[in-house]
């Protein structure tokens, strides 16, 4: 419940002036009704027992003075004849017991009949003197009020006693019975006074307005000292024209007498204008009265709104020294909202033409008549500025304002400015120049005295120009002319003006600078370390896209960790690679470079697909331990890799990933569809294998293989962008892996790619069977020769005898090593493809190895003389043995028709 002013009223807490006197008033009430209760209670008691008391002791006078007592007391049975006598006068009187005794004591008669013969309890020796007794005591019935009367006889001689008497709980009885009246006699009482009470706190809260003392005592108290402390003058004046109250600082600016009070304001002496705005009560707001001297500025509000007394409340401000400060003040007021605006426009992306172009135009439009911006060019390409800016060559780089009509040197002029001006010496000394006055031609025109005529005659009078300096060095400087536009000339106030604007704009063109230097030399590094162009093979034609992130804004792309490579493999095969690593920036790049140098170290082992990731896996997880051991933040914090080998020669195809998206697979019938390779987790993570998915491809079938910014953006799911890569694949088997990737890219690449995009397509081809022979080896010497001599004829028919020789050799060494060494079946293989190529497998897992034989040794040259004729030899593994190649190059061309 709210109360007046918005204060909360609480029935439990009555903290105004009002619910006080209220809770006390009630308090005094109910005390004084508690009070007169206790007392009329306690008073009915009293009477109620001295009443029972007077009955006790008449009701056992009358029974001792009856007819025949004397003589039953003498009678040898008093009890007979005395207790129906008494039990029946007990009833008739209305009392509890009558009681006849003898002088000892002994009960002749009692209510319960058991107590006859008994020791009545009781005082009896005032009775047995003569005297009559009354008193409160615990009798055998339970407390009561009796009395005790003497019998006498005819001599006056005491021969027996007769006690009455009433219990206390019949006495209470009676006294209980008036509670109702009194109790109600008293709940009217308080209903009445309580309600009394309540119209008279109903009143004070009105007085008061639902005030507490606290806040009336600080009330009344910040009232005095407002009035004489507050610097603003405050005048009351009632609804009848009369001064109810006028403050110190009032009194002083309207130089007001002391007993104001009361008077009418028409006879304060007061000027006629002051005294009508006063006596109108009509709402004022900021208004300016010349009184004297003074300009006070006044505001004026009724009084009578929410409730108050009619009248109005004047408040007076001396703005007479304000007045002189307002123009100044709203100078300042104006430039430290140039300043602040230029920090919001000026600056707004990370390139350093565009931070000149907008400096130009904001200071064209808020500042200046024309603007040109200069900026030396080691500053463009992102070079650490010469420390002094003496002879150094600047460039235009931006203007702002109308150009029309004037000399100003245009965009892309290179600019020298001489030394022995006022402008060519402030550049070296880092100091801004003011020339008021063109006009002069105080030296300034020196830089060119035939376009300094043309600026002037084209109405340019006024000119600031101010170095833009940042960390000590001078990047280019920036020029403000007036025109006669604006016919005033800059002062020394614009001049700290454009120097403060132009070292804010100095700072985001340091920035914009250093940002292009760390962009190129983050460019250069990732394209050192991703591929420059495709490798020669013949396994697949191949063609591919990489993206960075932001590409194509400002030209200032990002930098990421998305790779691809073709690597080619010992038997004409090709591996096919795609990987992807979190984030952006060096280190992103940098981490890319490691693992994609481990990739190739691994392929050239000739690993399959999953055990190349395990161990690219293994890399990964001591890159992250080395380097967090070192407390670095550098190690890989996310990394995925699909790997793929295909082998033109039968058109296997075996791939395994590690947390990487699913490729896509175009068969030549059109139908496209991802290829359902098993996920492995992402590198750095081990503990769980790779596997494979192996498949033969016919001839141009598609692969596609990519990164997940292709078909992921912040307004496209990530399954929504697959399914529309797969619809705009499928069925185009007309095009080219080139215009494969142009499509793609048509299709699903974001407005600002939000992530780095590798694309990389690669359509098969199958080797023509008339370029590849092969053989079994039984596991006979003699089986050598004729190994030989087929080699040699299918050379012949491949136009090779120029190679006859060596590969007689070569075969010669690897098959008897084989039937010598190996176990199991033995097939030689060649190819001809871009080299001829030598291939001897068996069933053994023993790789040979090269050593140097000594003089005297029989055998160990026969591996050494293989790799001096062949280009390139090595082992590969396979799930039943191994295979030794060799590759041998050719002077013409081979390979597919």
């Amino acid at each position: 419940m709210a109360g007046r002013y918005g204060r909360p009223r609480s029935v439990l807490r009555m903290r105004t002036v009002a619910g006080q006197v209220f809770l006390l008033q009630v308090a005094i009430v109910v005390l004084l009704v508690a009070a007169a209760m206790t007392a009329l209670v306690l008073q009915s008691q009293t009477d109620a027992q001295r009443e029972a008391a007077n009955r006790s002791v008449a009701v056992a006078e009358s029974f001792a003075n009856s007819p025949g007592i004397q003589k039953a007391l003498r009678s040898p049975h008093p009890t007979v004849i005395l207790q129906p006598l008494a039990e029946a006068a007990r009833k008739r009187s209305e009392v509890d017991f009558i009681v006849v005794m003898n002088t000892d004591g002994i009960r002749y008669t009692h209510p319960k009949p058991d107590r006859i013969g008994k020791k009545f309890v009781g005082t009896l020796a005032p009775a047995l003197a003569g005297g009559v007794v009354t008193e409160k005591i615990v009798g055998t019935i339970g407390p009561l009020v009796q009395a005790v009367v003497p019998v006498f006889d005819k001599d006056g001689r005491v021969i027996g006693l007769v006690s009455a008497g009433i219990t206390i709980a019949r006495v209470s009885g009676v006294v209980n019975d008036q509670f109702p009246l009194l109790f109600g006699a008293a709940a009217g009482v308080l209903l009445l006074t309580t309600g009394g009470t309540a119209v008279v706190s109903r009143r004070l809260r009105r007085q008061t307005h639902g005030l507490g003392p606290a806040e009336m005592t600080r009330m009344y108290e910040h009232h005095d000292a407002v009035l004489h402390a507050v610097r603003e003058g405050v005048i009351i004046v009632g609804d009848d024209g009369r001064l109810l109250l006028a403050n110190d600082e009032a009194r002083r600016l309207l130089d007001l007498p002391t007993d104001v009070e009361g008077r009418a304001v028409a006879d304060l002496g007061l000027d006629p204008q002051t005294v009508r705005l006063l006596v109108s009560g009509r709402m004022v707001t900021d208004e300016v009265h010349p009184v004297g001297e003074r300009l006070l500025a006044v505001n004026q509000r009724s009084t009578d709104r929410d409730g108050g007394p009619p009248g109005s409340v004047t408040t007076l401000r001396d703005s007479t020294e304000l007045r002189a400060l307002t123009g100044r003040a709203d100078v300042a007021r104006g430039r430290l909202k140039l300043l602040y605006d230029a920090g919001t426009e000026i600056g707004t992306t990370l390139d350093v033409v565009r931070t000149c172009e907008e400096l130009a135009q904001f200071a064209a439009d808020r500042f200046a008549d024309m603007v040109s911006v200069d900026l030396a060019e080691t500053v463009l390409r992102g070079e650490e500025p010469a420390p002094s800016a003496a002879g150094i060559e600047m460039r235009r780089m931006a203007v702002g304002g109308d150009q029309e009509h004037t000399a100003l040197y245009p965009l892309g002029k290179l600019i020298r400015f001489e030394p022995s001006t006022e402008l060519g010496s402030g550049l070296v000394d880092g100091q801004a120049v003011l020339e008021a006055d063109l006009a002069a031609f105080t030296g300034w025109q020196r830089q060119d005295p035939e376009r300094a005529r043309r600026l002037v005659a084209g109405g340019l009078h006024s000119m600031i120009a101010v170095p833009l300096r940042a960390r000590g060095v001078i990047l280019g400087v920036a020029i403000f002319w007036r025109s006669a536009a604006t016919p005033e000339p800059f002062e020394e106030e614009d001049l700290s003006l454009a120097e403060e604007l132009v070292a804010r704009a100095a700072v985001s063109v340091d920035n914009a600078r250093r940002y292009t230097r760390e962009h190129t030399m983050a460019v250069a590094l990732q394209r050192s370390l991703l591929p420059r162009g495709l490798p020669e093979q013949n396994a697949v034609e191949a063609a591919y896209r990489y993206l960075p992130a932001q590409a194509g804004l400002s030209g200032l792309g990002g930098v990421g960790g998305d790779w691809f490579d073709i690597i080619p493999l010992p038997g004409a095969r090709v591996a096919l690679v795609v990987g992807d690593v979190v984030g952006h920036g060096l280190h992103a790049a940098a981490t890319m470079g490691r693992l994609r140098t481990a990739v190739h170290n691994f392929a050239n082992l000739d690993l399959p697909p999953d055990e190349l990731l395990w161990h690219l896996d293994e890399l990964v997880t001591r890159i992250d331990q080395d380097e967090a051991a070192d407390g670095t933040e550098g190690g890989v914090t996310g990394a995925t890799c699909l790997y793929a080998i295909y082998d033109p020669a039968s058109g296997h195809c075996t791939m395994a990933r590690a947390g990487h998206i699913q490729p896509v697979l175009l068969l030549p019938d059109g139908a496209a569809e991802f290829i359902e390779v098993p996920g492995g987790p992402p590198l750095g993570l081990g503990g769980l294998p790779f596997e494979t998915w192996e498949m033969s491809l016919p001839r141009d079938s598609r692969l596609v293989l990519y990164t997940d910014g292709l078909v992921e953006d912040r307004d496209r799911d990530i399954d929504e962008g697959m399914a529309l890569l797969i619809r705009t694949l499928a069925g185009r088997t007309d095009r080219t892996p080139d215009e494969t990737c142009e499509a793609a890219l048509g299709a699903l690449l974001p407005e600002s790619p939000s992530d780095d995009i590798a694309l990389l397509v690669a359509r098969t081809r199958v080797l023509d069977t008339t370029h590849l022979a092969d053989w079994d080896v039984p596991p006979d010497p003699s089986s050598v020769a004729r190994i030989r001599a087929a080699a040699v004829a299918k050379l012949g028919e491949w136009d090779l005898a120029d190679e006859s020789f060596t590969t007689e050799l070569i075969l010669s060494e690897l098959v008897t090593n084989a039937i010598r060494y190996a176990s199991g079946p033995i097939r030689v293989r060649l190819i001809c493809d871009r080299s001829l190529i030598c291939e001897v497998s068996d069933r053994s897992s023993t790789s040979p190895h090269l050593r140097q034989a000594a003089t005297t040794d029989e055998g160990g040259r026969g591996l050494f003389l293989v790799a001096q004729l062949a280009e390139r030899w090595g082992t590969r593994y396979m799930a039943g043995g191994k295979v030794i190649w060799t590759e041998q190059s050719l002077a013409g061309e081979g390979g597919f028709p």
